[in-house]
């Protein structure tokens, strides 16, 4: 169970739109890839970093392979495959989403959730054809990418969405950062003690950590933080990507639920805007990469929003490498 609102394995603020998709995104072909110089039939607008304007035919006809083309061209680095990019996008329909929508009752002052994904991963916020189609492409570039349905969805086109295999499907993605990441990375220094009435806490290497409840206590009321190694990189920002190693057990009985180590190693996750549990948000936002965190969080700070949840009773413990932020 990993630490996002939604308790899913995805690593975004939106909900995957369930009225197109049916499972993880992308389709089994291999021979889907157009060339990056094919023509687009959209007609996209408006600056970098600004919500787009989609313009498309009714009648319009787009390939039947998945084609990519800069809008704007940016000068940072050529994403590629394995990297983790944190990006903005919108689409052509509302059932494609957009990370300019206005979540409601978010501060308009504060950072936009932005989605972060590895490309070449199925299963996250982006079809995984559309992650994909960004490599290649620079940082600070819009990219547009189109397709039909079937192209870029494949099989997994819901027949409940009303969008038929041959309907245009067009992402526009702001490429805001990407950064290769180190699966296997995890936080070097010398270990503090834990505090008084706060679990121990065992990190081996490349090992999901052991965490152990100290017997008589109950959990503290409050979320509880505290750095058991400290780094000497930038300060986590509302907003960024965070690259992290975790594990989470729960208080009640010291049992682990669930760890980065367990699937993969490395995971990111946007900080700070609401789309992991308030207490990664209020615990992580302003340490240092390089730090390794061990939190206490209350379940009216993890899952107690939600009775469905199997977490939602549970004060949950996680310790916390901080690996670095896209």
């Amino acid at each position: 169970m990993i630490p996002t609102k939604t308790a899913r394995r995805v690593a975004a603020v939106l909900a995957v739109p369930a009225l197109l998709i049916t499972a993880a995104c992308g389709s089994d072909s291999k021979d889907d890839a157009a060339p990056k110089n094919s023509d687009p039939v959209a007609k996209v607008s408006g600056k970098f970093g600004a919500e787009p304007k989609i313009e498309i035919a009714k009648d319009a006809k787009v390939s039947d392979k998945v084609v990519a083309s800069d809008v704007s061209t940016g000068d940072g680095a050529e994403v590629k495959k394995g990297d983790i990019v944190r990006l903005d996008f919108a689409g052509n329909i509302e059932a494609l989403g957009s990370t300019w929508a206005q979540r409601q009752g978010a501060d308009p002052k504060a950072p936009r959730a932005q989605v972060v994904q590895e490309v070449g991963t199925q299963g996250q916020m982006l079809p995984t054809k559309v992650a994909d189609a960004l490599t290649g492409h620079k940082v600070g570039s819009r990219v547009q990418v189109e397709g039909t349905a079937e192209a870029i969805v494949g099989e997994q086109l819901n027949p409940q969405s009303g969008i038929k295999p041959t309907d245009p499907l067009v992402w526009v993605v702001d490429i805001v950062n990407a950064k290769k990441v180190d699966k296997k990375g995890e936080v070097k220094g010398v270990q503090a003690a834990s505090e008084a009435g706060m679990p121990e806490v065992k990190a081996a290497s490349q090992k999901a950590a052991t965490i152990t409840i100290p017997k008589g206590e109950k959990a503290p009321k409050d979320l509880k933080e505290q750095v058991l190694v400290k780094g000497d990189g930038a300060a986590v920002k509302a907003g960024e990507g965070l690259v992290v190693q975790y594990t989470g057990v729960k208080w009640e009985d010291g049992k682990k639920f669930d760890s980065s180590w367990d699937h993969g190693g490395a995971s990111a996750f946007p900080i700070g805007v609401g789309g992991v549990i308030q207490g990664w948000d209020k615990g992580l936002v302003g340490k240092k990469v390089g730090d390794r965190v061990l939190l206490t969080i209350p379940p009216n700070q993890a899952y107690g929003a939600d009775p469905s949840n199997q977490l939602a009773k549970n004060n949950l413990v996680f310790v916390v490498d901080i690996l670095g932020t896209v």
